[in-house]
């Protein structure tokens, strides 16, 4: 292997790797496995390169669009004022929810929302709620009365794998872009006035990023998988970490054991990830606000 390039032996026809990973795509896969490398020529530990772009929606209060390979996931935040509940009176709250439409993949069909879709909104609600990432507290205009609620709305328009750690990637930028604007409450008539002309950012407490894995043959271990790894590997599991190195989630919906070995090897290289993300979300943050 030279860099994250595959070299073989000997000359094969592109029919016949085609015919091949058609007619047996496990095996194919693991005759670059064994090789310490993958179709796409990355390494086992080698993500997709990860491209981020924020303010993408105009109409929105914050937003962002996240590639990751050929995934693309954009984020939207609107923010709406609201009544805090009885149970929280001095919150607002974040309402988050994952889109996989058809459009994105052929494996996702028109109607509700499907199982895998709704799985990923519970997943982003969890980290929200667990990292605190925003404290909720800041959301509350005046207790008991006036709060802003948060609606997160990700949708995928490209799917190819590792969709959760996109749609984290693209939440996080989407809320360090978001601008509310400033909300008095008359004290006579207890209604609010909201000044558009003056806004203001959110305080960003904690800088959550998720990083997925897939296990393949219950011993090899790969990051970043694709659409195809995913479904020929034998568990899958996702590494939610912040820049304090606290580890908030161990996402791994069924399939086979890991190790505690290979689950520490997890867990180093998300910490690792998390840190390559936080610098690219503040890198393309401070060329937006040099280029305004």
């Amino acid at each position: 292997m030279i860099g994250s390039v595959c070299v073989t032996q000997s000359p094969v026809s592109p029919s016949f790797l085609l015919h091949f990973r058609t007619a047996e795509p496990l095996e194919y896969h693991r005759s670059f496995l064994k090789e310490n490398c993958r179709p796409d020529g990355r390494e086992l530990s080698e993500f997709r390169t990860t491209t981020l772009n924020i303010g993408s929606i105009s109409t929105a209060d914050g937003s962002a669009l996240v590639k990751v390979g050929n995934t693309t996931v954009i984020c939207g935040i609107k923010a709406e004022l609201a009544n805090p509940t009885v149970e929280a009176p001095g919150k607002g709250y974040i309402v988050p929810n994952v889109d996989l439409p058809p459009l994105c993949s052929s494996r996702f069909r028109p109607g509700p929302p499907g199982e895998q879709a709704q799985a990923a909104s519970q997943f982003i609600a969890d980290v929200i709620e667990s990292s605190e990432v925003i404290q909720t507290e800041d959301l509350c205009i005046e207790r008991g009365k006036l709060c802003w609620v948060l609606y997160c709305d990700m949708m995928c328009l490209d799917y190819d794998g590792n969709v959760l750690d996109a749609c984290v990637v693209a939440l996080l930028a989407a809320l360090k872009n978001t601008q509310l604007p400033e909300v008095t409450v008359n004290t006579e008539t207890c209604t609010p006035g909201v000044t558009l002309e003056k806004r203001h950012g959110l305080r960003i407490n904690k800088h959550p990023v998720a990083t997925s894995f897939c296990i393949f043959d219950d011993s090899i271990l790969i990051v970043d998988p694709t659409a195809e790894e995913e479904s020929l590997a034998t568990a899958q599991l996702t590494v939610v970490t912040d820049e304090e190195d606290r580890l908030y989630s161990l996402h791994k919906p069924g399939g086979t054991s890991l190790s505690g070995q290979k689950l520490q090897e997890c867990i180093s290289r998300a910490t690792a990830r998390q840190r390559e993300i936080q610098k690219l979300i503040n890198k393309v943050i401070h060329s937006v606000k040099t280029a305004q």
